[in-house]
């Protein structure tokens, strides 16, 4: 069986702690989870390990860990997205990904 990919999109204003502990909680949460994960990051300093087209086609979940709308959103357009807060993935980005599978199931 072919491992499961999540990619997720972290973005705040200024794209400094809150994003990377988000995108650091995500990151971890998924790889314990089984997951190939990538995940983008956007803020002041622009936008770091950017998404490809192939990559969010081929994920099976997305997230947005975002507190402002991302730069380049149009991406995502044709994709079911889990949009969360920054905050909510920093606490439980476990049980998000998990309770995202349960609804998938």
């Amino acid at each position: 069986m072919a491992k499961k990919k999540l990619v997720a999109l972290c973005a705040c204003t200024m794209g400094l702690a809150h994003t990377f502990m988000a995108a650091q909680a995500l990151e971890d949460a998924a790889k314990e989870l089984g997951y190939d994960v990538k995940v983008e990051t956007q803020g002041a300093d622009g936008i770091q390990n950017e998404l490809t087209p192939a990559e969010i086609a081929d994920a099976d979940i997305i997230i947005h860990a975002v507190a402002i709308a991302p730069q380049n959103n149009e991406r995502f357009d044709s994709y079911d997205i889990y949009e969360i807060g920054l905050q909510d993935a920093i606490k439980n980005a476990k049980g998000i990904i998990q309770e995202i599978e349960s609804m998938e199931g």
